[in-house]
């Protein structure tokens, strides 16, 4: 059949196992770090480490060019999710994510 019938299948059966006490049901705990905040400062270090210049770093974040202005300046912050996106960036794990794409020349 299909992968996924196949996983049904599974998932069905374990149901049924546990259900008739003949195994214990399977768990995932997430374990979620707290959102790191940045200063104006660190945000343009983030930037700059990574080599953007704020209308690429502003579309990387999905804002616009004068929402990463105004970060800079520390006249507004980002929200968790923008957070979130900075750590990322921060960590040098960019290339990890669906929506970025490199081309080198």
């Amino acid at each position: 059949m299909s992968a996924l019938f196949d996983d049904l299948c599974e998932g069905l059966q374990q149901a049924i196992d546990f259900e008739k006490g003949i195994s214990k049901a399977k768990s995932t705990t997430f374990m979620i770090s707290p959102v790191t905040k940045y200063t104006n400062e660190e945000i343009k270090n983030i930037r700059n480490k990574a080599g953007m210049t704020q209308t690429v770093f502003a579309s990387y974040m999905g804002v616009s060019k004068k929402t990463v202005e105004a970060w800079e300046l520390g006249r507004t912050h980002p929200t968790g999710p923008a957070y979130r996106l900075l750590n990322i960036l921060d960590q040098g794990k960019e290339q990890d994510l669906s929506f970025v794409s490199f081309k080198t020349n």
